[in-house]
């Protein structure tokens, strides 16, 4: 059987894309211009850790946080530390290491991007500022103890300023450098606005607006970025470029649903972790590590990788695993507190916590499995139609092979399968005619004496 499948016209497609290269002594100037803008950052962070080290290992006794490092614990926090027996100096080495972790790893895709596309300009502007992130910190974690009169920090000034409209123009521009439509350059503006309103002094600065004022902004600021890369992906993208898009989005949707779960929504399900001797006053280290890991991976894959693997196959399994976490989540604190309500009415005040909760695990243990399948079928459903229909067809096609013994209509039903699942360009079918016994290969073998 053979088969010309529809690819051919994505190749065509991909191939009558303009690449955006560089070359001659415009080349060299951008890896000039790139490698010093590498060495600043490596500067910085090379500067900045030892002042991040120290404040980790104090307190921050500023009420308003303004003086305060990222990580670094307040007086009131430490009860966190006391309760579970914990010192600030293990504190800050649990702090420092994920904080490192974050950032080698931003540099070191941001290297492998330089080495393997440096002659594309999209990828020095990625790589450059994957390496500008992770040398900075986290909310610029690791600029904010230097000294302001010292040639680094002078030389970081004019990055700090532009790191933020970068990330915009990166979702304005990628996956192939060039500003789709042409008049979205505008829009980082939007980026600038939103820095200068995070740098101006307590209380006018960003992090002491009203919550509606800074989700008003925010929707506006990153939905605008948002809204460009969706347009791409509909409007101009080939499908490769479909596939970069989809692994970028993956990396920021992670990021964003990490950092909302554990910041904004377990605080409101879960009051008693806003309590200073909780143990959620601990995690924002894990919190930023595991919401900032996913970014440089999910770029990195977006630009050297994306055949590698599947991302759709990725994505759904995400909105499985998700969508099945967050239910069953919201199944057993329902259960908990009905069973601990119930059992206050019939005992007259005292409950049983430990048969509320073996009642309560046993209950998701019996629903996993039937509400995952559920899931599944609704997700394929809603959002990979196709995949959807594919498998019905073929399982369809293997129910009816079992009992069909007719040689022309299992061949017709085959070429029906190959056009509804695959949808080829062209499919045709040969049947190989077996080769007729001769003489030569049905006589025996003669006996040996």
């Amino acid at each position: 059987m053979s088969l010309s499948a529809s690819s051919a016209s994505a190749a065509i497609q991909q191939r009558s894309t303009p690449d955006a290269r560089l070359s001659g002594w415009w080349l060299r100037l951008m890896r000039g211009l790139w490698g010093l803008v590498a060495l600043i950052d490596l500067a910085v962070l090379i500067v900045g850790l030892p002042s991040s080290i120290a404040q980790l290992n104090t307190f921050c006794t500023d009420s308003t946080r303004v003086s305060c490092g990222y990580f670094q614990l307040s007086l009131a926090q430490g009860a966190a530390l006391r309760q579970y027996g914990l010192s600030l100096t293990g504190y800050a080495i649990y702090a420092f290491v994920l904080d490192v972790v974050v950032s080698l790893l931003y540099i070191v895709v941001g290297c492998l991007i330089f080495w393997h596309r440096s002659a594309d300009r999209m990828g020095l502007f990625v790589s450059l500022l994957l390496i500008t992130f992770g040398s900075f910190g986290p909310d610029l974690a690791h600029t904010g103890a230097l000294n302001g009169d010292s040639f680094v920090a002078v030389a970081a000034f004019p990055l700090v300023l532009l790191q933020w409209p970068a990330l915009g123009f990166l979702f304005y521009t990628f996956p192939d450098g060039r500003f789709v439509p042409r008049w979205s350059w505008a829009l980082g503006f939007l980026f600038v606005i939103q820095f200068g309103f995070y740098v101006l002094p307590y209380p006018y600065n960003y992090q002491n607006w009203p919550p509606l004022a800074t989700i008003c902004q925010d929707l506006v600021v990153y939905g605008s970025a948002i809204g460009v890369l969706v347009y791409r992906y509909l409007a101009v993208a080939s499908a490769l470029q479909r596939q970069q898009i989809k692994w970028l989005a993956f990396g920021f949707a992670w990021s964003f649903l990490t950092l909302s779960v554990l910041y904004s929504l377990l605080p409101v399900l879960f009051p008693a972790l806003t309590r200073p001797s909780s143990w959620y006053q601990l995690i924002s280290p894990t919190t930023e590590f595991l919401a900032y890991l996913i970014i440089p991976l999910g770029i990195g894959m977006a630009l050297l990788r994306y055949r590698l693997w599947e991302i759709d196959t990725l994505i759904n399994k995400a909105l499985v695993y998700g969508v099945l976490s967050a239910l069953l989540a919201a199944v057993y604190a329902g259960l908990i507190i009905g069973l601990e309500g119930l059992a206050s009415l019939m005992t007259g005040g005292a409950t049983d916590e430990p048969v509320a909760l073996v009642i309560s695990t046993l209950a998701i243990a019996a629903l996993f499995l039937p509400l995952r399948q559920r899931i599944q079928v609704f997700i394929d459903r809603r959002f990979y139609r196709r995949k959807y229909d594919a498998e019905k067809t073929l399982a369809a096609f293997s129910a009816a092979l079992r009992n069909e013994v007719d040689l022309h209509q299992v061949r017709e039903q085959l070429l029906s399968v190959v056009q509804e699942t695959m949808q080829p360009a062209h499919v045709s079918l040969w049947l190989r005619t077996p080769p007729r016994p001769t003489e030569a290969t049905t006589q025996l073998p003669s006996e040996r004496g």
